[in-house]
């Protein structure tokens, strides 16, 4: 008889967050996730940043400026603390839904007055959090808000039928983190992207740019989850006329796509606004590819490339020894 390779449910999921209130966007991720899993859903793909919000704001305003700051001072009092009563009800949805969740999080540090990551929570349909991979080198604006993750966060999530893996935007595009992923196993792959970028960046356009050409190198299914705008972000965000005209013409635009391996479009692009997407993903599919082209295995040549990850944790801050403080 020999293996038997499931077809399985995917879900993207494209929807605003409740404006830096994390409660809230939690209560409506946990929405949504059963109504994913009631329509059947094995594995559900967030968006970047979800909750509380991604730090869009410094797309219209100056760092240090007042509204920036006072942005920042709140995106830290409602980021996540993984094991909280955040994750818990976020993982309690995931069990009742009996499904994989793979979520953006803007997740602080215990105890910390200050250092937040962006992160995706992954949790797996038994309701355990399965593990967090930050973004190894934040982008742009979220450098003012993000600190970097460390080694630990190249890294997949093992599930009953394969592995898991998630970037967030940019990381989509960097083709040694994207090839890592195919090298782990990862047969679906969830691409987590903000509700927009700047009036210079046609974010669609990368997003499928980068979604596809995963789905193409790396065999593997892929969820293209883009964020969506509400009517509390386009009054709270901009700081002048062309702001909100550019969030006025962002609201219009979806480009939330689910692919199948080697690019072709199984659902999407979404439009403007929120909702859910789904397509049927037949894990066997992906073995002709593998067949023909498997760059992280017998299409490639390992006697002349290699690539070296360093997987180790980021040391703590400071180490206390029996003398005092340690080098």
């Amino acid at each position: 008889m020999g293996d038997v390779f499931p077809t399985i449910r995917l879900a993207a999921v494209q929807a605003a967050p409740v404006l830096l209130d994390r409660e809230a966007t939690v209560d409506k991720a946990c929405r949504l996730i059963r109504e994913a899993g009631a329509n059947g859903a094995d594995v559900i793909g967030f968006p970047e940043g979800f909750v509380p919000a991604h730090p869009v704001w410094f797309h219209f305003h100056p760092a240090t400026s007042p509204q920036a700051m006072a942005f920042s001072r709140e995106l830290f009092a409602n980021a996540v603390v993984v094991g909280s009563v955040a994750t818990d009800a976020l993982c309690d949805a995931a069990r009742e839904a009996d499904a994989h969740v793979v979520i953006g999080i803007c997740e602080k540090e215990p105890g910390s007055m200050g250092t937040m990551y962006n992160s995706l929570l992954v949790i797996g349909r038994t309701g355990d959090i399965l593990g967090v991979r930050r973004k190894i080198v934040p982008t742009v604006g979220e450098r003012i808000v993000h600190t970097a993750g460390s080694g630990d966060s190249v890294r997949v999530f093992d599930t009953e039928f394969g592995a898991i893996s998630g970037l967030m935007c940019g990381e989509n595009s960097n083709p040694l983190l994207t090839y890592s992923m195919s090298a782990m196993g990862a047969k679906v792959h969830v691409s987590s992207w903000p509700s927009f970028f700047n009036r210079a960046v046609d974010m669609q356009s990368i997003a499928d740019l980068a979604s596809r050409a995963i789905a193409y190198q790396n065999s593997s299914y892929v969820i293209s989850s883009i964020g969506a705008i509400d009517d509390a972000m386009r009054e709270r965000l901009p700081a002048t006329d062309d702001d909100r005209a550019h969030l006025a013409n962002t609201a219009t635009r979806g480009g939330t796509t689910i692919y199948a391996p080697g690019g072709r479009v199984l659902a999407g692009p979404m439009a403007g606004g929120e909702g859910i997407i789904y397509a049927d993903a037949d894990i066997g599919a992906i073995v002709p590819r593998k067949i023909v082209h498997d760059y992280a295995g017998d299409y490639n040549r390992f006697d002349i490339f290699q690539l070296v990850v360093n997987v180790s944790p980021g040391g703590p801050p400071i180490r206390l020894g029996a003398a005092g403080l340690n080098a």
